[in-house]
């Protein structure tokens, strides 16, 4: 599997590093305690600036001289492009425009410092840089805990924030609680609040980084309604049955799919519709986090069981792949929150939710 995790040829480093235990990827730097904000930008070799500067093309003078006739070339300035770079070896991002303004890798930090006040404060977990150092990501995990049934359930609480340098997208912060027992992330749309917030990089990007202390928001509402909830599901039961019908509602991927189904048409389904559901079942039946007095025969297992087949069973192209998958709005966060709505009907109507209606 690809990792895409940029490796600096000046330092001889990778640019990735984590806390206490490698990544799947085992590339990086493994630190032994939580760094500081300063610390964690130079261990994920994220210590450089980002430089926008004027494009120009190219274009051609024939000139009369006393030699005769001769070609001078001279550059033309591209209207309203820039190039942005990095300052350390000047390897081009991408193109933007006039009002893209760059948010400093320490400024990406310096969000996470400002929304946590307190002597507890906010722990590094990960950060690194993908491609060329276009992309950088960081997991900081926040002070407490959502804990489940008796307690011995915990999810811990995380901000993942990741931007870009090449002007390919928004900074993105969002809350993912993660169950420290299996590691999976937990992305669960409750009513109409969404546990991300998008920045554009134009001229007020930097006031607005400042000023998102909303995450931190949106963070303890979350975590207070999640507890709510999770603790209520481990008190419904739910058959194996049910647990598969539920599966294959929450990642039936489109209307075909659907109506095959209603019909009870199995062999009809595709073979990677089908792999998909049984993995993911297996997952449920197997996996050691699903053996819990909090997880095993109840809805909150079920529901356990979409969250971790995306982030323990699945394979991705690459960690971006991953990471945009599960945190940012793609596939694996759409099929969590699909399973989280299923939940929820679950909770209210019963099995008549899990009709193929």
């Amino acid at each position: 599997m690809a990792h895409n995790i940029n490796f600096n040829e000046r330092t001889g480093r990778y640019s990735f590093f984590t806390v206490q235990q490698k990544a799947w990827h085992n590339l990086g730097q493994v630190v032994s305690e939580y760094p500081t904000s300063s610390e964690a930008i130079k261990y994920a070799g994220l210590d450089f600036e980002v430089i926008k500067k004027p494009l120009y093309t190219e274009g051609t003078d024939i000139l009369q001289t006393a030699n005769g006739m001769e070609i001078v070339n001279h550059k033309i300035p591209v209207p309203d492009r820039f190039a942005t770079l990095r300052s350390d070896d000047n390897a081009v991002f991408g193109v933007v425009g006039k009002d893209y303004q760059i948010v400093q890798n320490k400024e990406a930090f310096g969000f996470f410092d400002a929304i946590v006040d307190g002597s507890e404060g906010i722990r590094y977990e990960t950060a690194g840089a993908l491609g060329k150092g276009e992309r950088i990501f960081i997991t900081a995990k926040l002070p407490g805990y959502i804990r489940v049934g008796n307690g011995d359930d915990i999810t811990e609480k995380y901000i993942f924030l990741t931007t870009s340098h090449d002007g390919s997208g928004s900074i993105t912060a969002a809350f993912t609680p993660i169950r420290v027992l299996c590691q999976n992330t937990l992305n669960a749309a409750l009513r109409n609040m969404s546990n991300v917030v998008r920045i554009r990089h134009t001229s007020g990007a930097k006031q607005r980084l400042e000023n998102a202390h909303r995450v931190m928001g949106i963070a303890n509402t979350l975590s207070t309604q999640l507890e709510k909830i999770f603790n209520q599901w481990t008190t419904v039961k739910i058959t194996d049955s049910e647990v598969k019908q539920l599966i294959q509602l929450a990642l039936c991927p489109n209307k075909e799919t659907m109506e095959q189904l209603k019909k009870s048409n199995v062999d009809d389904l595709s073979t990677l519709f089908r792999n998909t559901v049984d993995d993911a079942f297996a997952y449920a039946m197997t996996s050691d986090s699903q053996q819990m007095n909090t997880t095993k025969g109840t809805l909150f297992g079920a529901y356990n069981a979409i969250s971790g087949y995306y982030q323990n069973v699945r394979n991705y192209k690459d960690e971006e792949t991953k990471l945009q998958s599960i945190v940012l709005g793609g596939t694996a966060q759409a099929r969590t929150q699909k399973a989280f709505e299923l939940c929820n009907g679950f909770m209210r109507d019963g099995a008549a939710a899990l009709l193929f209606n």
